[in-house]
């Protein structure tokens, strides 16, 4: 299944997928810009084989939208550019890892909507995902799509980015599609690749534009050809903002349902609490929905390994041994943060949703996690404490620490969930010899890879770090 021409999508929404089309024709790119983009969490690319490349995106006739009927909780909503603001200049930026190679490009581009929740561009989904990324040939693009980014490279470089101008988030919908756009039209921002797949990812704030963008946006522009929702809350963003009318989405928001391109939603086990299971959805055709037992919405991972991890074990080893000696609580959280197995399985979900846009064929069904209450939502636990049901990994099945979602303090306490290593009592009572333990890995392990939940060079790697440790001792 590759990119969709016009005369693909439904009849009533052709005319408008055409205006639209005709003013992402007007966006201009600039570059490569020379020197080095402001981004953190940029692994050493040219180790990897990869290279990193920014670009300016400017329009003069960007526009923002209205909805056209009431916004329902069905996700089944109508949009149309608002009047008034199709004359609106921005130039942003956008920043892309690709081979160096191009005989190693397999078609597929990654395009995230920066995370701006920390008050300046994080590309939270590169840092979870780039080992997969990498590994198959795709490239990835980020995209300042809110002020707050545009701000934030701005203070941070004020000669490289002096031109830079967003006119504010109502225009950010406006802004992702014609990047894509740009991706698949303009060869200079690939180095002359040519894509074939594009999917859309997000993670927290930018989750919950997406689920807009995906409600209100796509159905006039389909640029994107499925969509990775990552850790979205329980309403979409707000589809026009100050200074423009405010115009908020509802809680909940479901994903419609009415949709050709794929979408898949990963939920993190603090996203589901949260949320108050307000959002959660049956699989479809074109819908999965993954809840990851034992995970946060951020964890040590994302914090700090993820930014050194190039693929050859060492973040694995360093992984597991956070599960058994972790972090100190940050600042006056409570609790030590998440070592959980978040990033593996976000990696099946990336490569299954690729394979799902290729194929036709659906990545597996997840279980969801078991709820023992349901205001507040509690879930059910294991002796040791660790969440029943839901996607498993062996960081859970053949656990050496208590992994949840659960954290408090002040500031993003909340976000990053809780590791207690298990006592050398319990570690003694589940594995009486390091064989015994490494067996029960194992087979954790291959379960994950026959459900569909865990990648083999993944499944690799996670054995060679348990093979690699001394539990139970």
């Amino acid at each position: 299944m590759g990119p969709r021409s016009a005369w693909s999508i439904r009849p009533a929404r052709l005319l408008l997928v055409l205006a639209m089309g005709a003013l992402a024709l007007t966006s201009c790119i600039e570059g490569p810009i020379a020197g080095t983009p402001s981004l953190a969490g940029i692994i050493p690319l040219a180790s990897v084989g990869y290279q990193q490349q920014e670009f300016f995106l400017s329009a003069e006739d960007a526009t923002a939208y209205q909805a056209t009927a009431p916004l329902t909780a069905d996700g089944r909503w109508s949009a149309a550019p608002a009047p008034g603001t199709g004359g609106t200049t921005f130039v942003t930026r956008i920043v892309v890892h690709r081979p160096v190679d191009p005989a190693r490009f397999d078609g597929t581009v990654v395009v995230e909507w920066m995370n701006v929740t920390a008050g300046l561009d994080l590309g939270n989904d590169w840092i979870y995902a780039h080992n997969e990324i990498v590994r198959s040939g795709a490239a990835w693009v980020g995209v300042s799509a809110q002020v707050v980014g545009v701000n934030a490279v701005k203070a941070a470089d004020a000669t490289r980015y002096a031109k830079l101008v967003h006119p504010g988030d109502s225009y950010s919908y406006d802004i992702f599609t014609r990047a894509g756009r740009a991706v698949r039209d303009n060869p200079t921002v690939l180095g002359g690749l040519v894509p074939e797949r594009l999917i859309a990812t997000g993670e927290s704030q930018s989750a919950s534009r997406l689920v807009t963008y995906i409600d209100a946006v796509h159905p006039l522009v389909h640029v994107y050809d499925g969509f990775l929702v990552h850790s979205r809350g329980s309403s979409g963003a707000p589809l026009s903002q100050s200074p423009l009318p405010s115009v908020s989405t509802p809680s909940p928001s479901l994903i419609r349902d009415d949709l050709d391109e794929p979408v898949f939603v990963v939920q993190a086990e603090g996203d589901v609490i949260s949320s108050n299971l307000a959002v959660r959805q049956p699989d479809t055709a074109r819908f999965r929905e993954w809840e990851l037992a034992g995970t946060a919405h951020a964890d040590t991972y994302m914090a700090g390994v993820g930014f050194t991890d190039v693929g050859d074990g060492a973040g694995a080893v360093q992984m597991f041994s956070l599960m058994r000696n972790p972090n100190p609580p940050p600042s006056d959280c409570t609790s030590s943060p998440n070592a959980g197995g978040h990033h593996w399985t976000f990696q099946a979900a990336l490569h299954g949703l690729d394979e799902w846009i290729r194929t036709g064929t659906p990545p597996a069904s997840g279980p969801p996690l078991l709820v023992a209450s349901t205001s507040p939502v509690v879930l059910q636990r294991d002796a040791v404490g660790n969440a029943l049901g839901g996607v498993r990994s062996p960081h859970v099945d053949a656990p050496v620490a208590t992994l949840t979602g659960i954290n408090s303090g002040s500031g993003f306490c909340r976000l990053f969930g809780s590791t207690v290593p298990l006592t050398a009592q319990q570690l003694a009572e589940r594995y009486p010899t390091h064989e015994a333990f490494v067996d029960a890995w194992r087979t954790a392990t291959e379960a994950a890879v026959a459900g569909g939940f865990l990648l083999q060079p993944d499944a690799d790697e996670l054995l060679a770090a348990a093979q690699a440790s001394t539990v139970p001792s």
